[in-house]
């Protein structure tokens, strides 16, 4: 296959994932124009662009090297890990990305008596990740029959195909509509950054290595927020003690105040109204809870 100058990403043509995932590489500084037949966007300012398939494609289209990177669900890559050959399946999980959580579980009708793994064994477990499914059974040693289903995969217990199921679960509405009930946790998902272990030789690598800073900057602001206080100098170890983690905050005099102090601190995760109001009985005033935009270390 001819080398090529541009970097190609792989992402979910309609989907949960979509939207969260163009917001994403927007705000790493990508933009695109789209083909007519949506199917391709082109770059405008960067050398990226993007292919929009199914899902479940997006690991093989890394494996067979017709794209360099995809973002796609830690549920389709790993069940695509578990079933590839020919060592196809060297793909790794570069980047977490934050959206699109959900779990693989096990959810067995409300009646049914569960208390651990060992009560599925002789029963009929139907899915769509017979890799994943697979895998736990011979951990937990469990001896049952996986059945494997394209979708509808929530009705197999009323159909009489399967006796419990194994699914992707978001709220649990879907298993409380259909009388089932939640009992293992397979597999914590998110939507990932998936690629090669090892990158591109040629500047796709190196557009690679500008892409990981750029996400690692946007989720790490996304999950940040920027605290500024004004304390005095007699309450300032109380104050610090009781801020949220992050870096050491930076500590600037007040003009014509010499015992105050503006305080600027970044915060690795929301800052909530009672931490607010703790800090401010340790001697803080005049607060204010800031996002970040952007941020460059």
């Amino acid at each position: 296959m001819k080398p090529r100058d541009r970097l190609r990403i792989a992402m979910q043509k309609s989907g949960r994932l979509t939207e969260p995932a163009l917001e994403l590489l927007n705000r790493c500084g990508l933009t695109f124009r789209q083909s007519r037949d949506k199917l391709f966007c082109f770059g405008e300012g960067e050398p990226v662009d993007l292919l929009l398939v199914r899902d479940d494609d997006i690991p093989g289209l890394i494996a067979q090297g017709v794209c360099d990177l995809g973002i796609v669900g830690r549920n389709v890559l790993n069940e695509f890990k578990g079933t590839a050959t020919d060592g196809a399946a060297a793909l790794t999980e570069w980047r977490p990305l934050g959206f699109g959580r959900c779990r693989l579980s096990i959810a067995v009708p409300q009646e049914m008596n569960y208390a651990q793994p060992h009560d599925l064994n002789g029963m009929r477990i139907a899915t769509s990740y017979p890799a994943l499914l697979n895998g736990w059974l011979k951990a937990q040693e469990v001896d049952a029959a996986v059945v494997t289903l394209a979708g509808s995969v929530e009705i197999a217990p009323k159909l009489g195909t399967a006796d419990v199921i194994c699914d992707l679960v978001q709220s649990g509405g879907t298993l409380v509509a259909n009388q089932l009930r939640e009992t293992e946790v397979l597999l914590q998902s998110e939507a990932v950054l998936a690629g090669p272990e090892a990158l591109p030789t040629d500047e796709r690598g190196d557009m690679i290595e500008l892409l990981l800073k750029r996400l690692d900057g946007v989720i790490q602001v996304r999950e940040s927020r920027l605290l500024l206080l004004q304390t005095s100098r007699t309450s300032l170890d109380a104050v610090t003690r009781l801020l949220p983690g992050g870096p050491q905050p930076t500590l600037l005099p007040v003009a014509g105040q010499p015992d105050q102090l503006m305080l600027q601190a970044l915060c690795a995760g929301e800052v909530s109204w009672r931490q607010l109001e703790e800090i401010k009985k340790a001697g803080a005033r005049e607060m204010f809870v800031l996002p970040v935009e952007k941020m460059l270390a």
